[in-house]
């Protein structure tokens, strides 16, 4: 009888750009719309309403592009330390970090004897890679990308941040803060469940906890507007 074989993607392989899009995503909708509510709530003209979102979006793009950037490489970096360190007691005790793995084999479950027979095996095949894995918790599907997340950030905040400006070109002024609020609440759902679908988790949990925190930080910034009645 023969077996076929299917290759199997899992989704932590997507766990370096969902994090930074999803990130990206929601927070250009929840600061520019935020933002937009605010100043329409201080009855601002239309055109002063969009020179301020295009300012919002481009300055949260390029801060989202830069905090990610920096953040992710201070993760490469200390992850990068980690291995350098790992390959040179590889090079100098050899046989004490075989040790080691034979020590993590046997608190996951395996004999002594299947342990060691393991760690010998592995280390064999790829000796840096098999500490990497199972000492340091460094996968390939989990290391840092600092380009990657800096650019899938950005991107998705200009996304995001064109929803609540678009709205804001169409709708009519005297309704405009009750549509841009309703359109980007809507969004906010979407992006939860999206971001759910694509990881695997919970969506209604993660629609209602965007769409939470969306509405909070709109209702702040509607509260400023209307308390101080002018462009802050």
């Amino acid at each position: 009888m023969t077996r076929t074989t299917h290759p199997e993607r899992h989704r932590t392989e997507r766990i370096g750009w969902l994090r930074a899009a999803v990130l990206g995503a929601n927070d250009g909708i929840v600061s520019t719309a935020s933002l937009l509510v605010g100043i329409a709530a201080a009855s601002a003209g239309r055109s002063e309403l969009l020179l301020t979102g295009v300012a919002g979006l481009v300055a949260g793009a390029m801060s989202m592009a830069a905090g990610e950037y920096v953040s992710v490489s201070s993760q490469s970096d200390t992850e990068q330390a980690d291995l350098e360190r790992e390959r040179i007691e590889l090079a100098e005790q050899p046989e004490h970090e075989q040790q080691e793995l034979t020590a993590i084999y046997m608190q996951r479950g395996l004999t002594r004897a299947l342990a060691m027979q393991v760690a010998r095996q592995l280390m064999q095949h790829d000796a840096l890679g098999a500490h990497a894995r199972d000492e340091l918790g460094i996968s390939e599907a989990a290391s840092a990308r600092p380009v990657q997340a800096a650019l899938t950030s950005a991107a998705t905040f200009s996304v995001g941040a064109a929803l609540p400006l678009l709205t804001t070109l169409l709708a009519p002024l005297p309704q405009l803060v009750p549509l841009i609020a309703g359109t980007s609440l809507a969004c906010l759902v979407g992006l939860g469940a999206l971001g759910a679908h694509a990881g695997g988790a919970s969506v209604p949990q993660a629609a209602l906890r965007v769409a939470f925190w969306g509405a909070l930080a709109m209702a702040a910034t509607a509260g400023v507007g209307k308390l101080f009645g002018a462009v802050v």
